[in-house]
């Protein structure tokens, strides 16, 4: 491996220009050496700002000479076929979610990768490297607050288009909460059930938004899941984990609380709401990435795995069925022993 991690980025929309730029500008030890898109205007434009160049076809960049490494930001349905690539070839790669679009083939790429006898897949769910989660965590090990009881989480967007679904609602945003709940509890889902309230009047037809999602545990916690994607007044996500013997909420203050003499001479307090993901995570993502690095260059990975990948996506799956039938719908993983 050459003295910096040359990686190829595949996909530069707006998760993967962001990682184009935090690899080039906040990450040490790396840089970013190919870049792959579909819009070949957009990945000439990221690819120069960066001293990168432009490689057409996705998987003869992840076959490049000048590669080591893969950041793979590209749409979901090119996930398995370019996380195989990588592990044909050996080399790690930090894949956004989803893993693949379906439990079965995400399960095939966690046999892929035990073949090679190697952790190369590490999937991007970034709160695991959030400060305040990791402090959650540290404090849940700790038993300072007992045994966890319930876990309660919010989940707004500002806004989404009409293609944006039910289904949607889970896979692309619950997903998040699924990893938060097996990161924080250590436990996998046992089942998940979604109960519908009335619907916001910025949601499409027939389109329940927001929805409440419950998911039990294999040691019986409760995990509740406020999703709300037209929520309108910016991004919000933040957890209050329950204890036998106490309690931690995190995620209220992150942007912080001014307060201040309003116009009739009274007291104001208030915060600012980011409108975005990116900047509610910025230091979360550059966290992650510079752990991404480290352990790449090491020729590994340090953050969760292709399994975490495949029990996400085995969760959603059942997350969807729940949304369609509003039956309570258990999660089934399959051993790969």
């Amino acid at each position: 491996m050459s003295a910096e991690l040359r990686v190829a980025v595949l996909g530069v929309g707006m998760m993967g220009g962001f990682h184009v730029e935090t690899l080039s500008r906040r990450t040490h030890g790396a840089r970013v050496a190919v870049i792959n898109d579909f819009d070949q205007t957009k990945a000439a434009a990221v690819a120069a700002a960066v001293g990168a160049r432009v490689e057409a076809d996705p998987l003869a960049a992840i076959n490049a000479d000048d590669v080591d490494a893969v950041v793979i930001a590209s749409p979901g349905q090119a996930h398995q076929q370019q996380v195989l690539a990588c592990l044909d070839r050996g080399i790690p790669v930090l894949c956004e979610k989803p893993l693949t679009t379906d439990p079965v083939s995400a399960l095939d790429v966690v046999k892929a990768e035990r073949r090679t006898g190697r952790q190369l897949v590490q999937l991007g769910f970034m709160r695991r490297f959030d400060p305040e989660y990791a402090a959650a965590k540290q404090l849940i090990d700790s038993d300072a607050i007992g045994r966890v009881l319930l876990l309660h989480c919010i989940h707004r967007n500002m806004a989404n288009g009409p293609h944006f679904d039910s289904a949607m609602m889970i896979t692309d945003s619950v997903v998040h909460e699924v990893d938060v709940a097996r990161f924080l509890l250590g436990q996998e889902i046992a089942s998940v059930q979604v109960l519908k309230p009335a619907a916001t009047g910025a949601a499409p037809e027939r389109v329940a938004d927001p929805m409440i999602v419950i998911f039990r545990t294999a040691n019986d916690v409760i995990v509740t899941v406020e999703i709300f994607v037209r929520a309108q007044i910016g991004y919000e996500v933040r957890t209050e984990v329950v204890g036998e013997r106490g309690s931690t909420l995190f995620g209220l203050d992150q942007h912080g609380i001014t307060k201040f003499i309003g116009p009739a001479g009274n007291g104001i307090s208030g915060g600012t709401v980011p409108p975005g993901f990116i900047e509610r995570f910025a230091g979360a993502y550059e966290i992650e990435l510079q752990h991404w690095v480290d352990a790449a260059r090491t020729g590994g990975i340090d953050g969760p795995g292709a399994w975490d990948g495949y029990a996400a996506a085995a969760v959603c799956a059942a997350g969807v069925e729940a949304v369609r039938t509003g039956k309570v719908v258990p999660v089934t993983l399959e051993s790969v022993e």
